[in-house]
């Protein structure tokens, strides 16, 4: 039995002549304090903690919300501009639209870089600004940007803004007037969702990038240069922008190793933006872009493996100098010598594999090794050959397994090996693309060893079980060999070179060897019977994927590598009906670049199956980003070569065309951008990787070149990672 409930309070009954009784007794309402009280510890602690929880979440959210509400502040301010103020407007003083009568620039929230005042603190730059009027020059227009007109030219028009008097502005009775221009017509997409999602339109145009790092740039006037030849450079974003701007990129947000806050650039440095009136070298434009990312890579990550040219620094992924050595072959192929030589001085002198470091064997065997071999036989240099064998019996460790599947990490210094902390398994494609560059080794060394363990390999996977009329699961344990994780099948990620290998290990033998080509051509006929589609709307072909026997029309832009390998196939006799469907595979790849705003490829695509629907192509917004790939002119090149269609050399331009529109930073270098299809807020990721050197542009430039012998196709083959490799003679019959 309970206790009887205490009272802590008088019970008070009244009433009056008519009969009317109160007891208050039953109204009693206890107080806040008491209920609270009542409650359990458990209760008031969870109370507790949700008020701190909306008092955090309450002090980090008003910045942003200040910021927002200042912004519709400004912006509504500027609109309700009337006609008095037009009127007020002094004869013969040049207005400008964009800021109100005597008031200070306001800069607005919005899809523009706010403006940044110049030395002579009435000028308004925005790096986002389209032609430029000049008093000794006609306008320039541009179709793709809105008009800006230079602050000693007259007025400068923006659509979106009121009026403002320029406050340098001065009398000119007599002055000629400068034409107003009309904002040109908005471009219409025929292709739907054409912007990034809503949390990747951020005003005040900047970029949520992987790292949660803004990026925005700010332009300054350089007063004092009027007599100079204007010069412009194209911006990461595609802007033009005046030679005597500058530029500031900011830096990276999360960042390890990024060094002080990027000084604005040099005027002397701006890359100028080539305008040609006869026909445009191509050969001469890749040259000018390696040498801009070089100017980039040696002034901020000189021997380190990567350039973040967004926060001028750098990044290290094993600290061999991977960006320099990847370059080499690509510097000796297009005739920069002096570059090549200074490289040549830092491999002299600085690399040094005896350092303990982990290594990931198939990235450092297709870079480093395979670089070094390159540029051995390019040049004739001895310096890269025993840099190269030096390297190769510091990775042999790896092979030391139960299966003779090699583990993914080594270390150079201390001669161990391991598998990832995660698992006791390898990734397909890096244990079967370390072939080519052994087995060069052991011909030029005369130690067997080396294509003894890459063959050994290949002929583990040549008898396993499991395939799938020749398509091949991602992953192998080393300790029983065996294919592992069997439900995905992909010529994407984790299993694209293996497929590459088997028809380049087979032409770089000599054609001798039966078990690689029956294994390539067998895939080829899994590939046909199991992965290729077509879309619904365009019948645009695919190589999609197997999940659990259940089609994915999901395809990589390493997919794109397929239609160079399968006309390197028909070139050495192999079946042409592997043509027909590498033409039609190059037209897609194609469309994954002209089917984005910016004119570049996201890194992953789905196609629409359905007839009815408008899209061929749909990019969902976690697979926007482009790292500067280059599967797609990797392709291009052979194509060119095999076909001598010109329209693969165009299509090649258009996307050397894009890098420089979007990606290419003013400083020196190029960074992979978060989403293609914003080109107004593309968004670089701060990140150049080494094949953009070492791959992209080389294939860009053997592709615009019409020397045919110059790395002969049947004379070289290229590794996974673009360095050719000499064919080894036939033997004789």
């Amino acid at each position: 039995m309970y206790p009887p409930s205490r009272k802590d309070f008088i019970s008070l009954t009244l009433s009056d002549p008519h009969s009317h009784s109160y007891n208050n007794g039953k109204h009693r309402r206890q107080s806040c304090w008491r209920k609270w009280k009542q409650l359990s510890r458990l209760q008031r602690s969870l109370v507790l903690f949700l008020l701190a929880l909306l008092l955090i979440f309450g002090l980090l959210s008003f910045p942003s919300l200040s910021e927002q509400w200042r912004g519709l502040s400004d912006r509504d301010d500027w609109l309700e501009l009337n006609d008095r103020e037009l009127e007020a407007v002094l004869p013969g003083v040049k207005p400008l639209l964009g800021q109100h009568v005597g008031k200070a620039p306001v800069p607005v929230a919005g899809p523009h870089v706010g403006p940044v005042l110049g030395p002579g603190a009435g000028q308004v730059i925005r790096p986002d600004a389209g032609p430029v009027i000049r008093p000794d020059e006609g306008p320039v227009i541009r179709p793709d940007a809105g008009p800006v007109i230079r602050p000693d030219a007259g007025p400068v028009i923006r659509p979106d803004a009121g009026l403002v008097i320029h406050p340098d502005a001065v009398e000119e009775p007599r002055g000629p007037n400068v034409p107003i221009l009309p904002k040109p017509p908005i471009k219409k997409n025929p292709f739907p969702n054409k912007r990034g999602p809503p949390s990747l339109q951020k005003d005040g145009n900047m970029s949520d990038t992987v790292g949660g790092e803004k990026k925005e740039q700010e332009v300054v006037q350089d007063e004092g240069e009027e007599e100079e030849k204007y010069k412009k450079i194209v911006s990461w974003r595609g802007a033009m922008i005046e030679a005597d701007q500058a530029t500031e990129p900011p830096p990276s947000a999360n960042d390890k190793e990024a060094a002080a806050p990027p000084a604005p650039v040099n005027p002397a440095d701006a890359v100028p933006l080539e305008v040609s009136t006869g026909p445009v070298d191509r050969l001469e434009a890749v040259r000018d872009a390696f040498r801009h990312a070089w100017k980039g890579y040696k002034s901020y990550a000189w021997g380190h493996d990567e350039l973040k040219p967004i926060s001028k620094s750098f990044g290290e992924w094993f600290g061999l100098g991977l960006t320099l050595i990847d370059s080499l072959d690509t510097m000796w192929i297009l005739g920069l010598k002096e570059e090549f030589a200074e490289a040549k001085n830092w491999v002299d002198n600085e690399l040094n594999f005896n350092k303990n470091v982990d290594v990931n064997l198939f990235e450092t065997t297709i870079r480093v090794l395979g670089g070094l071999l390159s540029a051995y036989h390019l040049s004739g240099d001895q310096l890269f050959f025993e840099k190269a064998k030096d390297l190769g019996s510091r990775l042999m460790p790896a092979f030391k397994t139960p299966s003779k599947i090699p583990f993914s990490d080594v270390n150079i210094g201390k001669g161990t090996a391991h598998p990832p902390r995660w698992t006791t398994d390898s990734t397909l494609a890096e244990v079967t693309s370390i072939q080519l560059e052994f087995r060069e080794l052991s011909r030029l060394t005369q130690d067997p060893q080396y294509q003894d363990v890459a063959n050994e390999v290949m002929r583990l996977v040549h008898k396993l079980p499991g395939k799938h009329d020749g398509l091949v699961p991602m992953f192998i344990n080393t300790n029983s060999g065996q294919f592992s994780h069997k439900g995905v099948l992909t010529l994407g990620a984790r299993a694209d070179s293996y497929y590459e290998y088997l028809l380049k290990q087979w032409i770089q033998g000599g054609k001798t060897e039966e078990d690689l080509l029956e294994d390539y051509l067998q895939a080829i006929e899994g590939v046909k019977k199991h992965l290729v589609r077509q879309t619904g709307p365009n019948r645009l072909t695919f190589v999609g994927e197997l999940n659990h026997n259940r089609f994915n029309p999901k395809m990589d832009h390493l997919v794109c590598f397929l239609p160079g390998t399968l006309a390197l196939g028909v070139h050495n006799g192999l079946p042409e009906d592997h043509m027909d469907l590498a033409v039609n595979l190059m037209e897609t790849c194609h469309q994954m670049y002209t089917q984005m705003e910016t004119g570049l490829s996201p890194e992953i695509v789905h196609f629409s199956l359905q007839i009815g629907d408008g899209r061929d192509i749909i990019v969902k917004p976690a697979d926007r980003h482009n790292l500067l790939r280059p599967e797609t002119v990797e392709s291009l090149f052979y194509m060119y070569r095999f076909t001598k269609d010109t329209k693969y050399r165009d299509w090649g331009w258009d996307i050397l065309q894009s890098f420089n529109n979007y990606t290419k930073v003013p400083d020196g270098g190029y960074t992979s951008i978060n989403n293609v299809r914003d080109p107004t807020n593309p968004g670089p990721r701060d990140k150049m990787e080494s094949f953009f050197l070492g791959e992209t542009l080389k294939y860009l430039y053997l592709l615009f070149s019409d020397d045919m012998e110059q790395l002969s196709l049947d004379k070289y083959i290229f590794n996974t990672e673009a360095h050719p490799l000499p064919i080894w003679p036939s033997p004789p019959k």
